[in-house]
């Protein structure tokens, strides 16, 4: 895998994830202060099939991107199908990919993410399937390497809160069970993505250490690294706090503290907290802007670590 665009200084790591294509400018008033402005940080962004037809659209997006020196990190999604995200097909993919592949990308490297939380059955055709996960993260890594693209590999984040039920898995069962099925399967990641938010509730002190909390993506790199002897670096590309009663008054000292205790592991290259437009709708809650586009308390929280880091 090529080197990374991105300068190995702590303060470049902070991004932000975004779910259109349209909120880049006002991104990119949030994350070019004076110290971010000549530095790259990382995007994460769904591509649904539907973008599938977008094509213009994602060049500009992209070539506006390269221009802000932001570095996309483009999550392979589908479409909500009886109540839950589909299951790709090899064609699905291939589609996805083949999209991907005929745009101009602002840096080297491609990175593309394999899906979302699969240990939600919601996000993966209504089942609870490891197994299938595997074959499907197989296939995207060995097809996209066959582009000779620069693609790197990151596999879907599991919602390490998730507990066993009919409808989620335990984050490390689901994993256990994916090495299970390919005890290679790890070996086709370039890059680890977690999904290490402050829970329960998403209401957590950044001081708590269990597999549930900010620090969730250490307990996923410590697994890995007992089943492939491998030290991965790692991208956080959703975390944050939901806004709330016992959070408010907090969140600047939380996100100091996080940015100071918690993402100063040398591990983590990438923080992009979910989510920078998430109102009107279920994620309003976690949202950098309201449902009018001005700034909530999160959105003031982050601007204020960024400005002082």
């Amino acid at each position: 895998m090529s080197s990374l665009p991105i300068d190995a200084s702590r303060g470049q790591i902070l991004g932000v994830h975004i779910l259109n294509l349209y909120e880049l400018d006002a991104v990119t008033q949030l994350l070019k202060t004076d110290q971010t402005r000549d530095s790259w940080q990382f995007i994460t962004i769904p591509l649904t099939f539907s973008d599938l037809e977008k094509k213009s659209e994602w060049q500009v997006f992209l070539d506006q991107a390269g221009k802000s020196k932001l570095i996309p990190i483009i999550r392979l999604a589908t479409e909500v199908e009886n109540g839950s995200w589909k299951i790709p097909t090899r064609k699905d993919i291939t589609r996805e990919i083949d999209f991907l592949s005929d745009l101009n990308w602002p840096t080297q490297n491609r990175y593309i993410i394999v899906l979302n939380e699969p240990n939600h059955a919601k996000e993966f055709g209504s089942t609870l399937n490891p197994q299938k996960y595997a074959e499907i993260l197989t296939f995207t890594s060995f097809w996209a390497r066959s582009e000779d693209k620069n693609y790197v590999i990151l596999p879907a984040g599991m919602d390490l809160a998730a507990n066993n039920s009919a409808l989620t898995m335990e984050s490390f069962a689901f994993l256990e069970k994916m090495y299970q099925a390919d005890p290679d399967i790890f070996s086709y990641i370039d890059i680890w993505n977690s999904h290490s938010y402050p829970n329960p509730g998403f209401s957590s002190s950044p001081v708590r250490t269990d597999k549930k909390s900010l620090r969730g993506f250490k307990h996923e790199l410590d697994y890995l690294k007992k089943k492939t002897g491998r030290d991965f670096s790692v991208i956080i590309t959703e975390t944050g706090w939901v806004e709330n009663g016992s959070t408010r008054p907090w969140l600047d000292s939380y996100y100091e503290y996080a940015f100071q205790n918690v993402w100063n592991d040398p591990r983590v290259i990438g923080v992009t907290p979910f989510v920078f437009q998430g109102a009107p709708g279920p994620f309003a809650g976690f949202s950098f802007l309201d449902g009018n586009g001005q700034p909530t308390i999160q959105y003031l929280a982050y601007q204020k670590l960024l400005n002082t880091q």
